[in-house]
């Protein structure tokens, strides 16, 4: 069935607007690369309310979405994973848990004496809003330009910077295109370039191997 817009049959516009099939979605903002620094890290949790500090630890150990960690449940979390159906590309996907987040599920479980089934609570109320709470710790922070979603890039880009690999951490994002990860790899190249630093003096002689400069070396011969 053929639906035409109010505004077409109005004469108020003079086309379809979804006639090529498109629809009206917000869509993440890819092109936005804001993330947390640790001094930042360390400088944000101690601002943070309790309930509110749980959930930023978790987004910085999962790089789960708002969504997916407010609506998180006990049942999703069993063999040391993360098992989330409902995704924004509605494909299912599963994320490891690693240590710091293991010992933040079981706290929390010791606080609620399982009173809810979700993981996320406030005096036994499911949490439905974070921003304003949020907003505020950032400005006893001293943080500025940073949103909430910035925390899943956050987690992205101290798991490259710490070793991860592009398709794990494409695998654990959630991202149908490996193009959209594949933002975060000019961080695993400077990562790299600074470990490679590792090995100067390994074929120096009586220390004479040093560092030449911050600069570029050139390679081409000299005419």
């Amino acid at each position: 069935m053929n639906l035409t817009p109010t505004a077409v049959s109005w004469d108020m516009l003079k086309m379809n607007p979804f006639a090529s099939g498109e629809s009206l979605q917000i869509k993440e903002n890819n092109l936005r690369f804001r993330y947390l620094s640790e001094d930042e890290i360390e400088k944000l949790l101690p601002e943070l309310k309790p309930h509110l500090r749980d959930i930023v630890e978790c987004a910085l150990n999962s790089g789960m979405r708002r969504g997916e960690i407010l609506s998180l449940k006990w049942s999703q979390i069993r063999n040391d994973h993360i098992y989330l159906q409902k995704t924004k590309s509605k494909k299912p996907r599963q994320i490891p848990i690693n240590n710091d987040l293991a010992v933040l599920f079981k706290q929390i479980r010791q606080r609620q004496h399982l009173t809810s089934q979700y993981v996320f609570t406030r005096q036994g109320n499911y949490i439905k809003h974070v921003k304003s709470g949020f907003n505020a710790a950032l400005r006893r922070a001293g943080i500025e330009n940073f949103r909430f979603h910035d925390l899943r890039h956050t987690f992205a880009s101290h798991f490259i910077m710490r070793g991860g690999d592009l398709k794990s951490l494409q695998e654990m994002l959630g991202h149908s295109n490996i193009t959209t990860t594949m933002r975060y790899a000019h961080l695993s190249q400077a990562h790299k370039k600074e470990a490679v630093n590792l090995l100067n003096g390994l074929t120096g002689k009586n220390g004479s191997s040093q560092m030449v400069s911050n600069s570029p070396i050139s390679l081409s011969a000299k005419r």
